[in-house]
Order: C-alpha cells, then structure tokens, then sequence
C-alpha cells in the first residue's frame, strides 16, 4: 500500500523569499530523495476574505512505509530536514500514513 508524506508550510513573514527558496532549492533537495513515487504541491487560496491557515502543502507519496523510512534516513532525507530551517522559520506540520483509495 501506498505511504504518503504531507508537509503543512505555516504563512511564512516573507512568502516572496519563502517561495524561492522553496522552488529553487528544497523542492529538487525533497524530489532527489530516493523511492518518491510522486511529488505534488499546493498553495492553498484565501476563502471568504481570510488568509488559509497554511502558505504550501505538500505531498510526497511512496510505495510502502519501508520506502519512506528508508527515504527519510537517506542522506537527501536528511538535507531535505535540515534544510527547513533555512526557510520555515513559522513551522510545519508533518503527518505520514498510508494513502487513501484514489476515486
């Protein structure tokens, strides 16, 4: 079954730099981690006038739990975390689980 990671970006106080960084830099750091299967993300939009509670989501999914742990223990797993730090100073959120059926 299927294992997924979903990264939850808080508003960062910059989202212009935050972007940057995120597109040029931590997106290739997170696509080059070995067993990615699929790599998706979001910006969410503001509904009726307020600002959504996150500035990016993203999604990483895997084949198995296996392939993530071993992904997360990588040496780019582990650039793509301490990399966070260079550009997530507001925080996220991470959940991991097996994915859902596909309708």
């Amino acid at each position: 079954m299927a294992f997924q990671l979903i990264v939850l970006y808080n508003q960062p106080e910059n989202a212009a730099a935050f972007d940057k960084h995120y597109d040029e830099t931590h997106a290739p750091l997170a696509a080059r981690m070995p067993g990615v299967r699929s790599y998706s993300t979001m910006r969410p939009a503001a509904t009726g006038g307020e600002q959504a509670p996150y500035h990016l989501v993203a999604v990483l999914t895997f084949d198995d739990q296996q392939a993530f742990e071993a992904a997360a223990a990588s040496e780019e797993g582990k650039a793509a975390v301490a990399d966070l730090a260079n550009f997530a100073g507001k925080g996220v959120t991470l959940l991991t689980g097996p994915a859902g059926m596909v309708v």
